[in-house]
């Protein structure tokens, strides 16, 4: 499970977000049961709830998420669990949108 939390970098919450997020199979291969998109809520905050990450080809465990705001650029990051890690969570700054 990965939680978190979408902040505009005045450290305001973010609220109806898209937090699209996707990971690999043991193979390297992603599928959907490795995906989803969640909105965040008034807080800014979102939960994702699917397989625990995997290594593979010696890449370490890893979430990819691209979060998209309106007013805001579109972010592409991605979450490392740390080893033995089963609930991760994350703080993501967003950056206003030039003009």
């Amino acid at each position: 499970m990965l939680t978190g939390v979408v902040l505009s970098v005045d450290c305001r919450p973010v609220s109806g977000a898209q937090v699209h997020l996707w990971q690999s199979n043991r193979l390297g291969v992603y599928t959907r049961a490795g995906s989803a998109t969640v909105i965040t809520d008034r807080a800014g905050r979102f939960r994702f709830e699917g397989p625990h990450p995997v290594s593979y080809e010696g890449r370490p465990p890893h979430i990819h998420l691209r979060i998209v705001a309106r007013g805001h650029e579109v972010l592409v990051t991605r979450y490392v669990a740390p080893p033995g890690v089963k609930r991760g969570s994350i703080r993501v700054v967003l950056t206003p949108a030039r003009l």
